[in-house]
């Protein structure tokens, strides 16, 4: 999964040389936020799927916690663009971070304490394996989403994913790909890492964002492609039964892109395959890769400079298969 190089604090270093210590603070209290994005192959070459947005959400999480990153917006765009040129990739999973670095312990950091700034690139494809084709099977998981000013569910924060490990690993217990979690009132929230919308009659329905719910990139694609297909969209507190009784259920993600859920707490959903309006939305976003869908919303920016792949590499990468790629000999910067 690791590639020969990443960014850290300013330059192109080998993955292996890009170390903390252990007194780092955002080891011993959480203080990090995080972005997860994606590189995907075009018939254009690689291009950056909403960068500009993922960007913007990491430096307003940031803002939340007081993290000064000491970059500008743009500065931090040019050097993801800058990774993905270095490791020569068609396509990526990207992942800048953006921690309190080893000043000291307490749970507030010392006056001028080190803030790093790290970007990796991976590759990585369908996040739930074989699920994006025949669906998840998934469960209601016992434990509950924060609730509403007690740890700020909008910022993409390392330690709010403590409450994903708990019902990811419930989950995994019970034989299920994936858990769904309820908020503090009882009503649906969010996967242990996706947004969740439920197909009724035709409707495309979601919790809104004050349910304790990371207000998602990919969440704003599909409910933006819908409205466009015209597929009605609406945000409303959804309750359990809704999952039990909806005629399709998936959920979206950077990293779990359009996955439809086939199953919950094993009743199945639906016909107990995915459904046409979840087809229909996985068309129109991944015919944004292959150039079927018009990006009229300027969603992707092309990488200059990067590794051009042939046109069924371009395929294999946008349906979730990894790429062969020769090894990285040096940075191309």
């Amino acid at each position: 999964m690791t590639t020969p190089f990443l960014w850290h604090n300013g330059h192109i270093k080998p993955w292996t040389e890009a170390t903390v210590h252990v007194s780092t603070h955002a080891l011993h209290y959480g203080s990090s936020v995080f972005e997860g994005e994606r590189v995907y192959a075009t018939p254009q070459g690689p291009a950056y799927f909403r960068l500009a947005d993922h960007t913007r959400r990491l430096f307003e999480s940031a803002r939340v916690y007081e993290i000064e990153i000491g970059y500008t917006e743009d500065e931090i765009n040019a050097a993801c663009m800058e990774v993905i040129r270095a490791n020569r990739m068609g396509s990526a999973y990207v992942r800048p971070i953006v921690f309190r670095g080893a000043g000291g312990l307490g749970v507030l950091p010392k006056p001028g304490a080190p803030v790093d700034v790290a970007i990796m690139a991976m590759e990585w494809g369908a996040y739930l394996g074989d699920a994006r084709e025949h669906g998840a099977d998934v469960c209601v998981s016992s434990w509950q989403r924060p609730a509403p000013n007690t740890v700020p569910s909008w910022a993409k924060a390392g330690g709010n994913y403590l409450s994903s490990q708990l019902i990811g690993l419930e989950a995994r217990r019970g034989g299920y790909a994936e858990g769904i979690a309820l908020g503090h009132n009882g009503l649906l929230s969010e996967g242990a890492g996706e947004n969740v919308f439920v197909v009724k009659n035709g409707k495309l329905l979601t919790p809104p964002t004050s349910a304790g719910i990371l207000a998602g990139i990919t969440r704003d694609t599909v409910m933006t492609l819908a409205e466009d297909l015209g597929i009605k969209v609406e945000e409303r507190d959804l309750p359990r039964e809704a999952l039990y009784t909806a005629d399709e259920v998936f959920m979206t993600g950077t990293a779990a892109e359009i996955t439809p859920v086939r199953s919950v707490d094993r009743k199945p959903v639906g016909t107990g395959r995915p459904g046409p309006v979840t087809r229909a939305l996985q068309e129109a976003f991944f015919g944004l890769f292959d150039g079927s869908t018009d990006d009229r919303w300027g969603w992707l920016t092309p990488i200059t400079g990067a590794v051009i792949h042939d046109r069924e590499d371009q395929k294999a990468a946008i349906h979730g298969r990894t790429l062969q790629q020769e090894p990285a000999q040096e940075a191309v910067l």
